[in-house]
């Protein structure tokens, strides 16, 4: 294990635990009393490549269209940006594909020069799979890195330097629940994975469609998967690290391969709604607002969807983390948020730093706030929410503030094979078993990390 891994893993740990305490103290509409001063010195300063002959620098922002509250999100941070930096205008390109295509699009673009000023990516060890410190514009010597918490600070930088501003706020896998129909059915929020399973029988047995899923959009089939982490890490802290080192794999690892075997369990039982495989991600959360289904594998950003789509059932709708085995083990699998990156070769490096630096201050958080709502913490030091807390991030939180956290696998480690969406396609749709999909998803770490050309492969 790499001294750069080894710091990044305790960066993140030590954080992700308090990481909603910036929630704390919240404060109706004023909103904006933390951090001023950095969003007036990232809004006035124009001592910088901004301006060519009296016109306005275009910075394009390049992104994928697979998610609308990304895309909301981005929009509203250039608008708010662009409303106070009259010499810069960001402008969001949403053209680019989704899933696997989007990552080839970003890697080719960066590669071969064509990527405009900005662009939208993963944090984490996906990020290290661009090879930043050639590729990307380093900003290690930006005032305002030091205002972001080190676990996040962690996921975009290397030895050589750092390169991403937050674009979200952190993030918990696991399951979306309709708390309506628990109550009718007098169902509790289970703390096993047989007690999960218990409930689905109950919930299928009233007629309703016990677990949505939206193959429609594959990326999604993989959250029983993805979510499952803590339980893997629960009882294997390391395993990060040995799967860097091709030490572990998931077709030989038992808590591992339960990932999979997790969603294989509810397939077989028939606990998918009927349009499993083309339900996308807008119509699954109707699905669950609506009561057409009980339970929703997700990320708690999509939370935001429901708060503006369904906002007479968002109090209905709750969360719990990926159940294990064991009532001794309940915990959340957490996610950073993603960040808005610049090629190397810029034209405009000073203004694309002017805009990172909004993105990075109250002024960003509030933008992000008034585009998707109270998704979860904020990794900008001093970030504050105003308004109510959904349920969905009520119950996401003490899981953070009782440090019962663990990050998702691609925090801990670059090995991430880019098809787990397909495997994960193929075991909820019966065409494989969770064994099958195992190792063919080992076999695709393996065709990555030699890629990287990572040691032991």
């Amino acid at each position: 294990m790499t001294n750069r891994s080894m710091r990044r893993v305790r960066m993140t740990l030590a954080v992700l635990g308090g990481a909603a305490l910036v929630l704390a103290g919240c404060s109706g509409d004023d909103t904006t009393e933390s951090g001023e001063e950095g969003s007036e010195d990232t809004s006035e300063d124009t001592s910088d490549d901004s301006s060519e002959n009296g016109e306005p620098v275009t910075l394009t922002w390049f992104m994928g269209a697979g998610v609308p509250d990304d895309i909301a999100t981005a929009e509203q941070l250039a608008a708010n940006f662009n409303a106070v930096n009259p010499d810069i205008e960001v402008v969001v390109d949403a053209s680019g594909p989704q899933g696997v295509e989007l990552d080839t699009t970003i890697k080719t673009r960066l590669a071969t020069g064509d990527m405009p000023d900005l662009f939208w990516y993963n944090s984490g060890a996906l990020m290290l799979a661009l090879n930043p410190d050639q590729q990307l514009l380093n900003v290690a010597d930006e005032p305002w890195l030091d205002d972001l918490n080190e676990a996040y600070r962690g996921t975009i930088s290397t030895d050589n330097g750092a390169y991403g501003a937050p674009v979200g706020s952190a993030m918990g896998g696991g399951i979306f629940y309709n708390m309506a129909i628990y109550d009718e059915l007098g169902l509790e929020v289970p703390m096993t994975w047989d007690e999960f399973m218990a409930n689905n029988a109950a919930i299928d047995e009233a007629g309703i469609a016990p677990v949505i899923q939206s193959f429609g959009d594959t990326w999604t089939s993989q959250m029983v998967m993805l979510a499952d982490f803590y339980n893997v890490y629960a009882e294997d802290p390391e395993f990060g690290d040995k799967l860097t080192a091709n030490e572990v794999n998931f077709a030989d690892t038992p808590i591992a391969l339960r990932s999979f075997e997790k969603l294989e369990e509810l397939a077989e039982a028939g606990y998918f709604n009927e349009d499993f495989a083309t339900t996308v991600l807008d119509q699954a959360l109707e699905k669950l607002a609506n009561g057409e289904g009980a339970h929703y594998p997700m990320l708690t950003f999509a939370q935001a969807t429901i708060t503006q789509n369904f906002p007479e059932q968002a109090d209905d709708i709750g969360f719990f983390p990926i159940p294990s085995d064991s009532a001794d083990t309940n915990g959340l699998t957490a996610w950073m948020p993603s960040s808005v990156y610049a090629p190397a070769y810029t034209e405009h490096p000073d203004a694309v730093k002017r805009f990172m630096a909004f993105v990075a201050s109250q002024d960003g958080c509030n933008s992000i706030t008034e585009a998707r709502g109270v998704t979860g913490p904020y990794v900008v030091n001093g970030c504050e929410i105003a308004g109510d807390v959904p349920q969905i991030v009520s119950d996401m939180l003490p899981y953070f503030e009782e440090n019962r956290t663990a990050p998702a696998l691609e925090f801990l480690s670059p090995v991430k094979g880019p098809n787990l969406q397909n495997f994960t396609v193929e075991v909820g749709s019966g065409i494989t078993d969770a064994e099958g999909a195992a190792q063919a998803y080992d076999a695709d770490n393996e065709n990555q990390a030699q890629q990287l050309g990572l040691e032991g492969w």
